[in-house]
């Protein structure tokens, strides 16, 4: 049996079908501490322009985590765009700001200005506009709408013996917990049914992603697990890394992901919310909601951040302490607020 995707392949932008395949040398960018979603969309474009008679080249302003190893592909991202090339288009994938994109934008901010663009995102906080972009809050991920954009542009899922598929899937894995969170849709599952008759081997991925951690990731789990803390009567859940956890329990900073998914298990918080010490003046800050509770993206807007409604982050430029005092009392307020008109 052939998964039919046709009742979703309108959705796809006919600026953005144009775009790209009228692209020939591509430069595409994945945000900063990169996951799945930003990485396989990359590597799903790549295909998709090869497919097309075009050239990529994958650039990250930061090391693919060792946790991506077992995709091929992953060795193909640079932290830096090849000179000699001569670019026409930039795609942007994953991000909800260009800022997102990190250092290797400030490094080459003429090339990355210059570039006309096109956004593929699945943020709700992002606000690009472009004839050529595609931002579709509604996807469960990225991957999902590149999955949709293969599609329609006539390039198989199976491209690549299998290997796009894979990464593919592993971004929606990623951002759907193994389609345990609200954001998996009908067409988020047809995608994902489409992916596996591919060749992508979702139970070796679910494993690899969710059920399948080095002992240093372990160890680094229950260093923030013990120092868990509590605000607005239970209502809050926190716990910080701190860069000194890394050191002493062997880890790596990629380490720290899947951290807040265990916060966000608290039976009775509203909001769960990991403070990541970056250095002694900014703090990573990570937030995880309820259905039907607190907007994360009300609360991370609030210092510059944005993402999902159940999912956002925001960089404060603060340390530790001073974050988390800040934070957590914007999140004692917005669940004041959401009991005040629960009782209303």
């Amino acid at each position: 049996m052939t998964i039919d995707l046709t009742p979703w392949l309108a959705a796809v932008p006919e600026g953005t079908l144009s775009a790209i395949a009228g692209t020939r040398k591509v430069l595409v960018a994945s945000h900063e501490n990169p996951d799945a979603d930003t990485l396989g969309a990359a590597l799903g474009i790549a295909a998709i322009v090869a497919a097309h008679g075009g050239e990529t080249t994958l650039v990250c302003s930061d090391p693919v985590p060792p946790l991506y190893d077992f995709l091929e592909g992953m060795d193909r991202f640079l932290t830096d765009p090849d000179p000699a090339v001569p670019y026409d288009r930039l795609v942007v994938v994953d991000c909800g700001t260009l800022d997102r994109i990190g250092d290797v934008r400030l490094r080459h901010r003429e090339l990355f200005e210059r570039l006309p663009a096109i956004v593929i995102d699945h943020h709700a906080s992002n606000d690009e506009r472009g004839p050529a972009s595609w931002v579709d809050a509604d996807a469960a991920a990225t991957c999902e709408l590149v999955a949709l954009l293969a599609a329609r542009l006539g390039v198989g899922l199976a491209a690549g013996g299998g290997s796009m598929a894979a990464a593919l899937m592993a971004g929606i894995v990623m951002d759907t917990a193994t389609f345990a969170h609200p954001n998996a849709t009908p067409r988020t599952l047809a995608v994902s049914a489409a992916l596996v008759e591919a060749g992508a081997p979702l139970s070796e991925i679910s494993r690899r992603l969710y059920r399948s951690k080095p002992d240093a990731q372990l160890r680094l789990f229950g260093r923030v697990l013990d120092r868990l803390g509590t605000a607005a009567a239970g209502r809050v859940i926190h716990s910080a890394l701190l860069v000194g956890d890394l050191e002493a329990t062997g880890a790596s900073q990629p380490h720290g992901e899947g951290i807040i998914d265990l916060l966000a298990q608290s039976e009775t918080a509203d909001v769960a919310i990991l403070f990541k010490e970056q250095s002694p003046t900014v703090t990573r800050v990570s937030v995880r909601t309820k259905p039907g509770g607190v907007d994360a993206v009300v609360l991370t807007g609030a210092f510059g951040g944005g993402g999902h409604a159940r999912a956002a982050g925001a960089t404060v430029d603060a340390p530790l302490d001073e974050a988390r005092r800040r934070v957590l009392a914007e999140a004692e307020r917005l669940v004041a607020a959401l009991h005040r008109r629960a009782r209303s």
